[in-house]
């Protein structure tokens, strides 16, 4: 993240929160950035405009940043930090994030580096301009066990009537099967609400389902998906949202709108 060869001394560094084209400059007075030491700023390029900070090369060294990163509370902080100045630019103009504590010795080493990479930024640029990120999550009820299918104890000395093992094994690969026949409802269920998201989004990113919560709540999680969506389109991915619950049947929680962090390292 930070630049080889920064020092760990008195000297400034300056931190890149974003890269983006025409921003207002007036979108960054007064945020704190990642220090009170000196106000975010932009900084012009060729093409484009870095949104930038002067902060101490001391405090992002090697080490300064692996303690912090043990430091849950400032870790979140300065993860705030970055993401309001982001956000704040995002809001009016297209803009590509970059990495937390992304660090050049000087301005105008940031101007060296970026400019390597300017068409690279264009076409991200480019991709999610007047689009937004969308979070899209479907849950199923968990599958709780059925009654058919748990074992009894006699409590008295009688023996078992006549084919009674047969009729315990007949329950128990009913019970398998209805289960698998739910799973595979679940999984048909998030594809379905899956492929209608993707056909009014303009990309999409499938991500890592997350497993039962700490919580205990009962249900399971079938799809995690995020969509790049146009902006003049939210209202209708509300709208279908809502219907697809009911179609399906599942829950279905939208999130958004964000800046587009899952799309622009893609082009």
């Amino acid at each position: 993240m930070t630049e080889r060869g920064l020092e760990p001394s008195d000297a400034d560094a300056t931190y890149v929160f974003a890269v983006c084209r025409n921003p207002d400059p007036s979108a960054v007075v007064g945020l704190p950035g990642v220090t009170d030491e000196a106000p975010v700023s932009t900084l012009p390029l060729e093409t484009l405009t870095a949104i930038v900070q002067t902060v101490r090369a001391r405090d992002f060294t090697n080490e300064a940043w692996q303690a912090r990163l043990c430091d849950e509370q400032e870790l979140e902080r300065y993860a705030r930090a970055h993401h309001d100045v982001v956000s704040a630019v995002a809001a009016c103009c297209p803009t590509v994030p970059l990495p937390m504590a992304t660090l050049y010795q000087s301005e105008e080493r940031v101007r060296e580096a970026l400019a390597n990479e300017a068409d690279r930024f264009h076409a991200a640029l480019n991709r999610i301009a007047h689009h937004a990120e969308w979070g899209v999550k479907v849950y199923v009820p968990s599958c709780q066990p059925d009654d058919s299918s748990r074992s009894t104890t006699p409590t008295g000395r009688s023996r078992p009537a006549p084919g009674a093992g047969l009729a315990y094994l007949d329950r128990k690969r009913g019970a398998q099967e209805r289960r698998e026949r739910r799973q595979d409802e679940a999984l048909q269920a998030a594809e379905a609400v899956d492929a209608e998201v993707r056909g009014l989004a303009t990309a999409s990113r499938r991500l890592r389902l997350h497993g039962p919560q700490p919580s205990g709540e009962q249900r399971v999680q079938v799809l995690n998906a995020t969509y790049l969506v146009a902006e003049h389109r939210a209202d209708e991915l509300t709208l279908l949202t809502q219907a697809l619950r009911e179609r399906t049947g599942t829950q279905i929680e939208l999130s958004g709108p964000w800046v587009p962090y899952s799309f622009v390292g893609e082009v």
